[in-house]
């Protein structure tokens, strides 16, 4: 069940059912764990590797999540939403001095690799004015650099707590720093001027940040209340798969932390991409302990081994976790296959520079396989091995322990949730009913052309229901509008299901089980209103 936001931005965007529904991204990807440098528990949307080193440092011996990322974008990746965690790391401070003390700031971004510096300068104010001065505030490459990443300038600030320009007050709106402590009795000094003549010089930041600890279950998992960890991605722009490297290059996620990041992938219609643990170190080895290991979820996708590259730090060929690179090689299939057939096309393969770090055989392929995990393949094979890919869902039936099965239904699910937001600006009645349903209907039947689902008729591929039967005085009366549709994945005439509610502020849509004779035209069945409208 997935909440979304329905502001009037977005609904601008879907005013008229005219227009036809969008598809979706497939292939934007989340990582959430610890980097050099960035802002901390934000999502930060970066589009190569050369930008998250901007962002975020770049590589970092300690940050799993680097190399993940680096990965991720070799293996073809194209777009990532990066949550930096930390451990108790600080930011660090800068002082300027006063007459009577000294202005204190602080950075927001923690860790030792914060380089900040400022200036203060008393230009266009007038002499008799004690109290205002004007701050530039930098964030710099490196220590002592030239290379100004980020600016701030802040004109007639002012030391008086009780001013509408209080230097307190107008930081709140800073990227970069906030006051620390007391403020001082006077406005800070003036700062000296730079070397060889330069006019303006800067006060440099203190070396006093620190980068924290290892990270901890706890600290990936973060808080719901002050959207920390995983709960940063809450609110943010949408993803499609999330990756949560090992805690460290010798600590695996604990299965607390998968269980949360599966219950979001599920709410927000996404695949958790799960590293295998690290002591599966064989094909056997992983197949017995898959039957104990507790961690299952259709919302969550495997591929084994972990994969060996060359880590440009330590200067020889490594092992690293296997989730950049999964989920950049299915995001580079979709480039050129569609959603339902991407995970099995012969673009499903490691690129060049990475490689398998155990050798299976074609007969453990298919054996984890059957146990719900996926092999990498590094090569292309003139042979169909017939191994389609799976989620981890377990040894059901569902036709979502296919991964194509499951990506489509993900795909399709949040399409027509995002492009029937326009009916929040309609009168909720028949008219608009008719008119999203038949919006919908030319979606599923765009896809049913290109051969997204099984069977041949419509009435075996797909149907879509928008009428009294979901829409009952009671439904209207709470500002509510409902769509029921399905779609065949495997089997002609049998249907995942699902419902889309919208309603002031809040769209969401979640799968549901309705019997099938519920959905035939012209029939009104009880089992409609028990297995949907009371759920």
């Amino acid at each position: 069940m997935a909440d979304s936001p329905a502001s009037g931005v977005q609904l601008a965007e879907h005013s008229r059912t005219e227009h036809a529904i969008e598809r979706v991204p497939t292939g934007v990807v989340a990582f959430v764990g610890r980097t050099l440098k960035g802002p901390v528990n934000h999502a930060v949307t970066v589009r190569g590797f050369v930008e998250f080193q901007q962002r975020f440092g770049g590589l970092w011996q300690p940050s799993t999540l680097s190399y993940a990322v680096e990965q991720f974008f070799e293996n073809g990746g194209r777009e990532a939403r990066i949550v930096r965690v930390v451990n108790g790391a600080r930011p660090p401070t800068l002082t300027l001095p006063a007459a009577a003390g000294a202005l204190r700031l602080t950075a927001i971004n923690a860790g030792s690799r914060e380089y900040l510096r400022a200036s203060v300068d008393y230009d266009g104010l007038i002499l008799a004015d004690n109290e205002h001065f004007n701050l530039v505030v930098q964030r710099v490459r490196t220590a002592g650099s030239e290379l100004v990443e980020d600016q701030e300038i802040y004109r007639r600030v002012c030391i008086a707590a009780g001013s509408a320009r209080c230097v307190r007050e107008v930081l709140l709106e800073s990227r970069l720093v906030r006051t620390l402590g007391a403020l001082p009795l006077l406005r800070p000094d003036r700062t000296a001027g730079g070397p060889g003549g330069v006019a303006a010089g800067y006060t440099l930041s203190n070396p006093d940040g620190d980068d924290g600890a290892p990270l901890t279950d706890y600290d990936v998992i973060g808080s719901a209340a002050s959207a920390t960890g995983l709960f940063a991605l809450h609110g943010e722009q949408g993803f499609n798969m999330l990756c949560i490297p090992p805690l460290t290059r010798e600590r695996d996620v604990g299965l607390s932390t998968l269980l949360v990041a599966a219950r979001m992938c599920r709410e927000r219609h996404a695949l958790l991409v799960v590293d295998p643990p690290a002591n599966w170190t064989t094909a056997r080895i992983a197949l017995d302990a898959m039957r104990l290991w507790p961690f299952r979820s259709d919302s969550a996708v495997m591929y084994y081994p972990r994969v060996q590259a060359f880590d440009r730090l330590r200067g020889r060929v490594e092992v690293f976790s296997s989730c950049g690179a999964a989920a950049g090689m299915i995001a580079r299939s979709d480039e050129t296959w569609p959603v339902w057939a991407a995970a099995e096309s012969e673009e499903a393969i490691l690129r060049p520079g990475l490689r398998p770090a155990v050798v299976v055989s074609e007969a453990d392929r298919t054996r984890l396989a059957a146990a719900g995990i996926n092999t990498f393949l590094s090569v292309r094979s003139g042979v169909r091995t017939g191994v389609s890919p799976r989620t981890l869902s377990g040894s059901g039936v569902s036709d979502w322990r296919y991964l194509s099965a499951r990506r489509l239904a993900l795909f399709v699910a949040a399409s027509i949730e995002q492009g029937t937001r326009w009916t929040l600006l309609e009168h909720n009645g028949p008219d608009m009913w008719q008119r999203a349903q038949a919006q919908v209907e030319a979606f599923l039947d765009g896809l049913a052309e290109q051969g997204a689902f099984a069977g041949a008729a419509a009435e075996e591929t797909h149907f879509v229901i928008a009428d009294e039967r979901l829409n009952r005085p009671s439904t209207l009366a709470e500002g509510k509008f409902n769509l029921l549709f399905g779609f065949a994945t495997s089997k002609p005439g049998a249907f995942d299901t699902w419902l889309v509610t919208h309603r002031a502020g809040l769209s969401r849509v979640r799968p549901v089980s309705v019997n099938r004779s519920a959905t035939s035209k012209n029939r009104v069945e009880w089992e409609i209103e028990t297995a949907i409208l009371r759920n």
